[in-house]
């Protein structure tokens, strides 16, 4: 039996040894995940559902700038306003031709920016409310009708604060909606697009939270 000791100790060492290789190799699977495959022409039903409910978002933040207008604000606030829409029109327009092309539905949006009309509310009877009827609010940063309501009867006094703490809200959601384009998307100008509106919207973020003081 003593003879065998030795045998049987060194087997036990080399099932240990293959153990710890086997774990080792699995940690290692773990840790080095595959890179994101993007295509220049290929997409995903990522792509899709960030262009389709990033128009449908944009544009309310367009509604929300619209609601700028007329309005004794700080000049900085007007600065601000005016690089939202100048930045959203085109990439709702940009959104817009992408959904076209994949042979998917553009959707309505409460300005029917993408879809005829420019004229912001509708005739003068209407509330924002209503021009956000059937439209989906549960998108991240999403404003309801009734938010939206409450920023266009806000007094001046109200109006400036209220806006940018909207707008932060909002822009925060759209932050979230593109990082999730970013890990799932496969359209890879939809997933640069996604990481364009991360920055601009980020550093547009900073720039409300410091005017809220």
């Amino acid at each position: 039996m003593r003879t065998q000791r030795p045998l049987i100790r060194t087997t036990w060492a080399a099932a240990g040894l293959a153990v710890l290789l086997t774990l080792s190799a699995c940690g290692g699977s773990e840790e080095t995940t595959q890179p994101q495959q993007l295509s220049e022409t290929e997409h995903n039903k990522a792509d899709v559902a960030f262009a389709t409910e990033m128009i449908q978002h944009h544009a309310q933040a367009i509604s929300m700038v619209d609601l700028t207008m007329d309005r004794k604000l700080d000049p900085e606030v007007e600065k601000l306003a005016e690089a939202i829409r100048a930045a959203q029109g085109p990439e709702i327009e940009t959104m817009s031709s992408w959904l076209r092309e994949w042979g998917e539905e553009v959707p309505a949006t409460m300005r029917d920016h993408v879809n005829g009309g420019h004229e912001g509310h509708g005739d003068d009877d209407s509330s924002m409310s209503d021009s956000m009827e059937g439209m989906a609010d549960d998108m991240p940063g999403m404003m309801s009708g009734e938010d939206m309501d409450a920023l266009e009867n806000a007094s001046d006094a109200e109006f400036g604060d209220m806006w940018l703490e909207m707008m932060v809200e909002h822009h925060e959601g759209a932050v979230e909606m593109s990082e999730t384009e970013q890990d799932e998307g496969r359209f890879k100008p939809a997933v640069d697009l996604a990481g364009t509106i991360i920055e601009s919207q980020s550093t547009e973020i900073d720039t409300m939270e410091k005017l809220l003081g």
